[in-house]
């Protein structure tokens, strides 16, 4: 535990990646099987992470996401799109993963699989969308914390349109809308930021005890 909070202390939201620094393979593989292993409610994971690789991509991103330097400058841009509903057929996708994956035959989860069913389809179609939505930010944190464990920086973004990055990688069609995104990377040693004393509420102002 005494690492895993020295890790956090040490991550910080990078303004300013050291373009010159890749991340490895094995690395970026690490990486993404700490968002695959990622809680999601159900286990469900409704929604894709893009990995954009590309720089004329990232080129295209980056005025519609506030000309942020770091969505061109950082090793990997990591764009997470949660699905924009959830139909019976990936509910029942879901479930054959579970029957093949725990050995165990599929009408033994019947009962389950129409309850979910029932309790998604209660949902509004906003609803649903801000529920997908949710979930990513469950996998952003996996991402975070992975990461840090590497001292491999990670810069979350809010700040960009969803509706010019759905339009710019095609996602509209996926049935996907663009929720967050993270800049993944290493800092530069020019970016004053890493100096900073991390602000945080004190545990007296954070935590109310029952």
């Amino acid at each position: 535990m005494n690492t895993f909070l020295e890790n956090q202390n040490w991550r910080y939201a990078t303004k300013k990646f050291d373009a010159s620094k890749k991340i490895s393979a094995d690395d970026l593989n690490s990486l993404k099987e700490a968002i695959r292993l990622s809680s999601s409610s159900y286990g469900l994971q409704p929604y894709k992470v893009i990995i954009v690789e590309n720089t004329e991509l990232r080129e295209k991103i980056r005025p519609v996401a506030w000309g942020q330097a770091q969505i061109t400058e950082a090793s990997h841009l990591f764009i997470f799109a949660n699905r924009t509903e959830i139909s019976e057929s990936e509910v029942d996708s879901f479930f054959d993963n579970i029957s093949k994956t725990r050995e165990i035959p599929l009408d033994s989860l019947a009962g389950y699989q129409s309850f979910m069913k029932g309790k998604i389809n209660e949902l509004s179609t906003d609803d649903v969308n801000t529920w997908n939505a949710k979930q990513t930010y469950l996998a952003l944190g996996n991402l975070l914390n992975a990461a840090a464990e590497l001292k491999i920086d990670v810069t979350p973004m809010e700040g960009f349109s969803p509706a010019d990055v759905n339009e710019i990688l095609g996602l509209n069609a996926l049935g996907l809308t663009a929720s967050l995104i993270a800049t993944v990377g290493y800092r530069h040693e020019e970016d004053a930021t890493q100096h900073f004393k991390k602000v945080r509420k004190s545990e007296k102002d954070l935590f109310i005890t029952l």
